[in-house]
């Protein structure tokens, strides 16, 4: 297998999780009676432009079907976090009535909203229809097709170059990074930016997220080889800004590389400091997967105690890197009975791999567990604030990555 950026042949593998289905692939009651489709999740790390990257064996069109689970709305603080964002960008590029934004994977609308109350002309680029037609619902427009060369320059021929193209998340899940990446040049307007969040390599192997790797990323990004993608496309990352947001992201500021705009010295200061982390030393690599297969066996420790202890075990949040945890140690329902999430789209389903049942919120008040797994550890405060009622029964929360650790 070649790197998809630069074409080096891969020889150094990341982490290996073994075999998974794809983690938004949430099964209904019929599909537990068919054979379930599962994938190797593996990840290799190219030791020229060190981007890593999973081994090519799905297609961006098996992962992302038609009633894809994920609804970005689904999270209030991402949507807070959309509308801080629609604000800000707005007041720093003077965007207004005459400009046009692009929102790459705009998902169900939950950014894009925001530039049409404002009045400002936008499009969402979005291949799934479930959250195509949420968005449609709320007035946000979309085109419903994968972002590359071929959609940006059927925009750029319908007259609709943009002055923003923003993408929250959407550059990991790219099959093609250097197809989407070119497309992002030609529809950008000349003086125009990209912003583009993406969780960061370093905080991933920082913080041991290793929870975060699924099929549906296939490129997991460091400024180190985003700078050498865009590069490569004609593009120039200006500026960067570190972020909070899903354990540790990145959201940076491209244009293109002729472009007046001066690069800020967050720019080459980030480049630094990734490589005095080691970004480019083989050495970090080659040492992750031991510290991934330490919380695996702390977490099955925790679960086989309390299934001995008689305990009742549940976990809140039918989250991809939930999946992603559970079926690398081989959960089932045997150790945790059942999942609950707010998402409609996911309740009355089952987790794809360890076939946990999935519950509404109000199942937890309901059937009172004494433990409870929050998944997406990401947005642990929200969670524990949201179902506070948890400990009035003297229940307790729990999250696995990047260390077992139990909130009372």
């Amino acid at each position: 297998m070649k790197c998809r950026h630069c074409q080096t042949e891969l020889e150094h593998v990341f982490l290996d999780l073994g075999y998974a289905p794809p983690s938004n692939a949430y099964l209904t009651k019929e599909a537990l009676k068919t054979p379930e489709t599962t994938f190797p999740l593996k990840l290799f790390v190219c030791d020229q432009c060190w981007l890593v990257q999973t081994d090519d064996y799905t297609e961006a069109d098996e992962l992302f079907s038609q009633d894809y689970a994920y609804f970005s709305s689904t999270s209030q603080g991402w949507l807070n976090h959309a509308a801080d964002y629609s604000e800000e960008i707005t007041k720093r590029l003077g965007l207004n009535k005459e400009s046009f934004v692009i929102e790459v994977a705009s998902n169900d609308g939950y950014l894009l909203k925001n530039f049409v109350a404002a009045g400002i002309p936008c499009l969402g680029v979005e291949p799934t229809d479930s959250t195509a037609d949420a968005a449609e619902k709320i007035g946000v427009p979309v085109l419903r097709e994968f972002f590359g060369v071929t959609t940006a320059t059927t925009l750029v021929d319908e007259g609709k170059s943009a002055n923003l193209i923003c993408g929250n998340n959407v550059y990991a899940h790219v099959p093609d990074i250097n197809d989407f990446t070119k497309g992002l040049r030609i529809a950008l307007k000349e003086g125009g930016t990209i912003n583009l969040e993406f969780p960061h390599l370093m905080r991933l192997i920082e913080q041991n997220q290793f929870d975060t790797v699924y099929h549906e990323h296939f490129s997991y990004l460091s400024l180190t080889s985003v700078s050498s993608i865009f590069a490569q496309a004609g593009l120039r990352v200006y500026d960067i800004e570190e972020l909070p947001t899903h354990g540790g992201s990145l959201r940076i500021y491209g244009c293109h590389e002729a472009d007046t705009k001066t690069t800020e010295p967050a720019v080459q200061a980030l480049l630094e400091k990734e490589k005095a982390f080691g970004i480019q030393d083989m050495q970090i690599y080659s040492n992750f997967q031991k510290k991934a297969d330490k919380v695996k066996n702390d977490f099955l420790a925790f679960l086989i105690k309390q299934k001995r202890a008689g305990k009742s075990v549940a976990a809140y949040g039918a989250a991809a890197k939930g999946n992603t945890l559970m079926n690398y140690a081989g959960i089932k329902h045997d150790l945790i009975d059942f999942i609950c999430d707010a998402a409609p789209s996911k309740q009355s389903k089952y987790m794809p791999g360890s076939h946990i049942p999935i519950l509404t919120p109000e199942e937890l008040a309901r059937r009172r567990p004494d433990w409870v797994i929050i998944l997406p550890w990401n947005i642990t405060e929200e969670v524990m604030l949201q179902q506070k009622q948890v400990l009035s029964w003297g229940g307790k929360f729990v999250i696995a990555v990047p260390e077992l650790k139990v909130h009372k």
